[in-house]
């Protein structure tokens, strides 16, 4: 994904122009290019950069509407940005759509691995940790706790993340 297909070519006649004479050696001409702008390789019309961008608005408000549910909408929108995000590939949007699928990813795998804390340590899995000694109970009501540690960061990044990414959104910006 070179933007610059010529650089490596440039920076060997730089180099042998440099070493070849010394004395008449000017730098050739750079290219500079504005990564970071919003038409990064931009060739789509403006009602499909529309369409995009209203589909990503639609896809972090049913995240935000996924707390309210029980997370039972949390599927809906991830299955909605595998669906579209190749229609953004070279665009700005193309951000918004990884970041709401990592988002997804990592907050599944996390939020899991709470639970499963959790589960082993309150006797899930045929395993009593539980046991007739008081400071074996105190350790189990701990590593519960890290469990449910666990669970409530990974609420609140997920939060985060959708909350930045919504706002880089609607500022037109991508997310890193």
């Amino acid at each position: 994904m070179n933007d610059f297909p010529n650089h490596n070519r440039d920076e060997r006649l730089r180099t042998q122009t440099n070493t070849a004479d010394n004395d008449n050696y000017e730098p050739l001409p750079q290219r500079h290019h504005n990564m970071t702008s919003n038409n990064v390789n931009d060739n789509m019309s403006a009602d499909k950069r529309s369409s995009l961008t209203t589909y990503n608005h639609i896809t972090y408000f049913l995240y935000v509407v996924s707390y309210f549910t029980a997370g039972l909408l949390w599927i809906l929108p991830i299955v909605m940005n595998y669906a579209k995000r190749h229609d953004a590939d070279g665009t700005w949007l193309a951000t918004h759509f990884d970041w709401q699928i990592k988002t997804f990813w990592y907050s599944v795998v996390w939020f899991v691995i709470g639970i499963v804390i959790i589960t082993f340590a309150l006797g899930g899995f045929g395993v009593s940790i539980l046991a007739d000694s008081s400071h074996t109970a105190i350790g189990s009501l701990l590593l519960a706790g890290f469990g449910l540690l666990i669970m409530t960061f990974t609420f609140i990044w997920h939060l985060y993340r959708i909350v930045r990414g919504w706002i880089a959104l609607t500022d037109s910006r991508p997310v890193p």
